[in-house]
């Protein structure tokens, strides 16, 4: 499609509910696709990621060839989204998931009468039990848009198999039975944050729907991928973490992926990005190890140690390329403080009365280091 052809979409009505990158990815794997059924696909896509119906109708009031219409006389492309003679849905999706980073996400709604005075249900996850029932609603959700369908099956009527037992999914994982259907006024604390982590690994992404109208059995889902679900779910599990204020959120990557960490600012997740990412694979090996030892929920202060001391063994053995960029007396003192304190050799003259807040900064001072040794590794490599 030519520039002077590019299709003029009022995304103003548009509101996404997903993570923009997400709804990039698999708008881009849709319109990659050569099946014939590619439109069904974006169908799904945009009731998936999309608030309300509005996008799907405007997409399925244009005709699905370019050129073709069904008014010869028309002049211009039909409904709210697109603006020109000519447009057919490819083009439209096409630039949909173009200008996708212009969309702006749906929000809550402003509070109603009974909220503002006080009077109404909290509905803020400001409490642990509201927290709670919104995961139930959550995973309420990804049920109903056949997220569970891979692990737990789906009922139809020409198919009476019989399905697995959800409760016994979940026990084997969890080791705690009858937990499905989901009863969160029933949950402490532990069943809870373990299912947060459980359902994290049992999700799994529908591509494709079609409607079985025999007897209104419903929709069926195939075309399964973990991937995208598994990222929808961090994000929306995530964003309902911090509005509850519960400083914990699902791990994005590294050895801990899917199991709740401890937060942390936004330079130390980028930190924790580079390291684990910018490193050479055996590197990276021990670096994952680390970063899940350091801010697992369960960590302790001896799990913090040995996760300094696994940073340490690899700054060791860089200590020549620190020596040579930084020159004495400031390398020694790198590992002044792991010789002098009782992190890896553990003498009996070394110090051990020091707050445990030490031991969460001088395990990021050693990321970051080795951080920095990994791009003086890499500019070298570039010479």
């Amino acid at each position: 499609m030519s520039d002077d052809d590019a299709v003029s979409l009022d995304l103003s009505n548009y509101e996404l509910l997903w993570p923009t990158s997400l709804f990039v990815s698999e708008g881009e794997r849709i319109l990659r696709s050569t099946s014939s059924s590619w439109e069904d696909r974006a169908i799904w896509l945009m009731a998936e990621a999309l608030a309300g119906t509005t996008a799907v109708a405007d997409f399925e009031e244009l005709p699905n060839h370019s050129g073709r219409t069904d008014d010869p006389w028309a002049t211009t492309g039909t409904g709210w989204g697109s603006q020109r003679a000519g447009i057919d849905q490819h083009d439209w999706f096409a630039e949909l998931i173009n200008r996708a980073s212009e969309l702006r996400h749906a929000a809550a709604p402003r509070p109603y009468w009974p909220q503002r005075r006080g009077s109404g249900l909290s509905h803020d996850g400001s409490t642990p039990r509201d927290t709670r029932r919104d995961f139930a609603r959550l995973i309420g959700e990804f049920t109903d848009n056949g997220y569970l369908v891979e692990v737990f099956g789906e009922e139809c009527i020409d198919d009476p198999n019989d399905l697995p037992d959800a409760s016994a999914v979940i026990d084997r994982r969890l080791g705690i039975p009858d937990l499905w259907p989901l009863a969160p006024e029933t949950w402490d604390e532990d069943t809870f944050y373990g299912l947060l982590e459980v359902f994290h690994d049992l999700v799994s992404r529908p591509r494709m729907r079609r409607f079985h109208s025999y007897n209104a059995c419903g929709w069926h889902h195939s075309e399964f991928h973990n991937g995208p679900a598994r990222t929808l779910y961090r994000w929306k599990v995530n964003e309902l973490l911090r509005s509850a204020d519960i400083e914990y959120e699902l791990a994005a990557e590294g050895e801990d992926l899917g199991r709740l960490v401890a937060v942390t600012d936004d330079a130390r997740s980028h930190l924790v990005h580079r390291a684990l990412n910018d490193s050479v694979p055996d590197i990276t090996t021990r670096i994952r190890h680390a970063i899940a030892l350091f801010r697992g929920r369960d960590t302790s202060a001896e799990s913090k140690r040995s996760a300094i001391v696994a940073l340490a063994g690899i700054l060791e053995e860089r200590r020549a390329l620190i020596k040579e960029q930084v020159g004495k007396p400031d390398e020694g003192a790198l590992f002044e403080i792991a010789n002098r304190y009782d992190l890896r050799h553990r003498r009996t003259d070394q110090r051990g009365d020091y707050d445990e807040a030490f031991l969460d900064w001088i395990f990021w001072w050693y990321l970051a280091t080795v951080e920095l040794t990994n791009r003086l590794i890499a500019s070298r490599n570039l010479v």
